[in-house]
């Protein structure tokens, strides 16, 4: 279940039949914006207006006692010491960051499997980051550790200042527990830095002026050496100014190691390239599909149907070919998975000697496990416990064929298994526990049928003797984007917050997310971004025809693509809701690729600036359609000062602009978070506290 924060609006009755945005006249392209100045991130008259809208907020969400209960008890269940401390194998120790009351900031622990297996493991501290921003005096986030094989003692840790994607970069001596005096150390910037050897590595930097996309990442890669400056690093590639941004790496299977150069051309669209000495090989592939070399066997993952000969291979195939024969010009692949109207490979995971794919099939998850034996390859169901999702992580993919399999479902608290290659006996080693009581809740799933005719999945969950009087209050949550499948999943918070108190959840796997493959997502591509908004609407239609709920009780939620979801639906059809929660959103796709990583994602809606493109932007694009004689839904947007992915102006000029056109909405700014909107738990704890207090004021 999603733990994002939630939209809410007003609405106006229900119309027999309410105009659809294909049919609404095309918005004119703006010349001037009068809210230009809330994009100053931190500029002293944003800042006010944001501290401004803040105690507004505040004051009317935070009154009275029932936030303060429901904010002790989401804090309470964050800083658990029951939670499961997932962790990473690395040379025979388990790592994990790790967040409570004690760690506000976080601990970077490691442990042993002995201990792993115990009730109460004993951890070992590596790095203390509460201690860390004390002794430094900075606002540090913990970001990610990057360890050497196959010893791990060398680590480049990444933290940000207040939660960014931009981040630090500093060495980590993991036996000294210190940092390396003279070390590979790079400022905060949005960098690809990763090890070759002890003494060398790629880098993928700011390096000034010129050296970095439109999309803000960078767009040379370097190889750096130990004790060298970094303006002498050596120029491996340069991307244009308008990719997206390149990086290198390199993979350490034993016997088999190579190096990579990656051009992110566009979000959809790369290259790969094998690095032998001071050459760069490019490796033939259709531009749409990603490829991953490992071992002695490529593997390409179609978006788009591929002919080969007198063979098509469709979209969203899996395909294996021996590389050193690839290489040479062969092309008799091995399909490991096709897909079917609905099933589709959503991930997958190379182990020592074995490949793990992870199906999902009517958005429920099935796993596979692959073996190559004398150039044939064997597969099994690995045995899950139940209809849910489950998600698998490999314990160390040079040495161990070993892998963690986390299983989840709306109602069941997540199990950690360890499982082992060939068997289905898997071994439980962590039960996350029951945050909220579940007796009574069933979970459904249903179809709706959006405009174009189309059946679109959701799942419902509620209690299983809910009343179908129109009166439940409702919260729809969707995405619809980035081909990101929503999937099943135990949300603790919403749990207690929402469905313990009779709320029914629902969550609609719309056009544009990933749920049935690479074709569902295209289908709501660029011009077609409109099936995603009527797809939601579909769903919300579905529900009052089959009177789980009505506008007067219906909340819709989304963040990031998600929030531009419920923001473009909310202005569409206004009359279908009672509250909207928009989080950390995209609202101006007027100026979406100017701003931040904007850029990166005309691969996905389209370009502004060119008129053919602007015209269907245009129709959807919230900040351009919100109008000042509409009853709309309450909105509450929420987003970060410190997100540097989707700028905060988007929340803050639609904030400002509904206001200024009399409508009632409310607006929260952490100052912290970055795109995930929270830096600690006590933050995430406040935001959904408002979010769940203001869904209840207003759907009863």
């Amino acid at each position: 279940m999603a733990t994002t924060l939630t939209l809410g609006c007003g609405h106006a009755p229900l119309a027999e039949n309410p105009p659809h945005v294909a049919d609404l006249p095309q918005t004119a392209t703006p010349t001037d914006d009068p809210y230009l100045w809330l994009e100053d991130v931190e500029g002293a008259k944003a800042l006010d207006f944001v501290h401004a809208a803040n105690a507004k907020s505040l004051g009317e969400l935070q009154a009275g006692p029932a936030y303060q209960v429901l904010y002790d008890r989401l804090l309470a269940m964050l800083d658990s010491k029951d939670r499961i401390p997932y962790v990473s194998e690395r040379a025979g120790f388990l790592y994990n960051f790790w967040r409570d009351d004690h760690h506000v900031r976080g601990v970077w622990r490691r442990t042993t499997w002995a201990e792993y297996r115990k009730a109460q493991p004993k951890w070992e501290t590596v790095l203390d980051v509460d201690q860390l921003a004390q002794d430094e005096s900075e606002n540090w986030v913990w970001a990610s550790a990057a360890c050497l094989f196959p010893d791990y003692n060398r680590c480049l840790l990444r933290m940000s200042r207040g939660g960014g994607d931009a981040s630090v970069v500093r060495e980590f001596d993991i036996k000294a527990r210190a940092f390396v005096k003279d070390g590979f150390i790079l400022p905060a910037a949005k960098s690809e830095v990763h090890w070759i050897d002890a003494d060398h590595v790629y880098v993928a930097t700011d390096f000034g002026p010129g050296s970095m996309t439109q999309s803000g990442y960078p767009r040379i890669v370097k190889e750096w050496q130990r004790g060298t400056p970094l303006a002498g690093a050596k120029t491996l590639y340069t991307a244009s100014e308008s990719d997206i941004g390149v990086g290198a790496f390199r993979n350490f299977r034993p016997g088999f190691e190579r190096d990579f150069v990656t051009r992110e051309i566009t979000f959809w669209t790369n290259e790969l390239l094998l690095r032998t000495g001071d050459k760069l090989l490019h490796i033939d592939k259709p531009d749409d599909a990603n490829a991953e070399i490992d071992g002695q066997t490529i593997l390409l993952h179609l978006r788009t149907a591929w002919t080969i000969g007198d063979k098509t291979w469709p979209a969203g195939a899996l395909l294996a070919e021996d590389f050193v024969s690839y290489q040479k010009g062969a092309r008799d692949f091995t399909a490991l998975f096709e897909p079917t109207p609905k099933t589709s490979l959503v991930a997958w995971s190379t182990t020592h000697h074995n490949l793990l794919l992870t199906i999902l099939d009517n958005v429920k998850t099935r796993v596979f496990e692959l073996t190559l034996t004398a150039g044939k390859w064997q597969k099994r169901e690995v045995k899950l416990p139940g209809v849910g999702t489950a998600s698998v992580s490999v314990l160390d993919p040079y040495t161990s064929d070993q892998f963690f399999l986390n299983f989840t479902d709306f109602l069941t608290p997540t199990t950690e298994l360890l499982a082992k290659p060939g068997s289905d006996k898997h071994e439980a080693l962590k039960h996350l526990p029951a945050f909220f009581s579940a007796k009574g809740l069933k979970v459904q799933q249903f179809e709706a049928k959006s405009k174009d005719g189309t059946a679109i999945p959701y799942f419902l969950v509620a209690r299983a003797d809910v009343a179908l009087d129109g009166k439940n209050p409702t919260l729809l949550y969707g995405y619809g984007g980035f081909e990101v499948p929503l999937q099943p999943n135990y949300s603790a918070g919403s749990g207690m917050s929402w469905l313990e108190k009779g709320g029914v959840y629902v969550q609609a796997n719309i056009r544009g997310g990933g749920e049935f493959g690479p074709q569902w997502h295209q289908a709501a591509l660029k011009e077609h971004r409109q099936r995603a908004y009527d797809d939601f609407a579909a769903v919300a239609e579905d529900l009052i025809a089959r009177k789980v709920t009505a506008p007067a009780h219906l909340a819709i939620q989304g963040g990031s693509n998600g929030g531009l979801l419920v923001g473009a639906v909310a202005m569409q059809r206004p009359e279908l809701f009672k509250a909207v929660v928009c989080q950390v959103p995209l609202l101006d796709m007027r100026r979406y690729h100017k701003l931040l990583a904007g850029a990166s994602w005309m691969g996905e809606y389209g370009d502004p600036d060119k008129p053919e493109e602007w015209a269907f932007i245009s129709r959807y694009s919230p900040y351009q359609n919100v109008k000042p004689d509409v009853k709309y839904p309450r909105i509450f947007f929420l987003t970060s000062t410190r997100d540097d992915r989707v700028h905060p102006g988007h929340a803050r000029k639609m904030y400002a602009k509904m206001q200024a056109q009399g409508h009632d909405v409310l607006y929260f700014e952490n100052t912290e978070g970055g795109h995930g909107g929270a830096a600690n738990n006590p933050q995430l704890a406040k935001m959904s506290a408002l979010v769940y207090s203001f869904l209840w004021k207003e759907l009863q």
